[in-house]
């Protein structure tokens, strides 16, 4: 299983910073609306890895950032990935453009009507609320469809 970063990146509008993968070829993120992150190197940890992948795609340091979770991955297609889940709301740089889709800050409260992943939407929901802690998730997916969901390893309806 790879290890991999997401990070919402969230301004004092109440907007996260989204990337709307449209760039890349055979993307199985492809036309959906994330956050910035991807595959951890050899060595590195999960808030190296979210940093490193936020400045790549971004162009942004990460000065206030915080750990939410792991979401654990399994698909009938896909290897299968942990990903470490952060939040951020401090940050240095500029913004520049992004060679895997197309940066937009976007109102949270706006993200469920965009395209995106059926679990995303369920830990999106958690990570809205400030106290929400640590939390482990479990997604499968068979295709496309979401046929499991667990938190804190109990089953959610999906």
């Amino acid at each position: 299983m790879k290890n991999t970063t997401l990070c919402y990146i969230e301004n004092e509008k109440g907007e996260y910073l989204m990337l709307h993968r449209v760039k890349k070829q055979n993307d199985l993120n492809h036309d959906k609306w994330i956050g910035v992150g991807g595959k951890c190197e050899e060595g590195e940890s999960p808030e190296e890895c979210a940093c490193r992948e936020t400045w790549e795609e971004t162009g942004l340091t990460l000065t206030e950032y915080r750990y939410r979770g792991v979401i654990t991955f399994v698909s009938d297609i896909w290897e299968g990935e942990y990903m470490h889940l952060f939040t951020a709301t401090g940050w240095t740089g500029e913004l520049r453009e992004c060679n895997e889709g197309v940066l937009e800050w976007l109102h949270k409260d706006k993200l469920a009507s965009l395209p995106q992943w059926a679990g995303d939407k369920l830990f999106l929901e958690l990570i809205h609320e400030e106290d929400t802690p640590f939390f482990s998730m479990k997604l499968q997916y068979e295709g496309d469809t979401l046929v499991y969901a667990a938190l804190n390893g109990k089953e959610l309806a999906t």
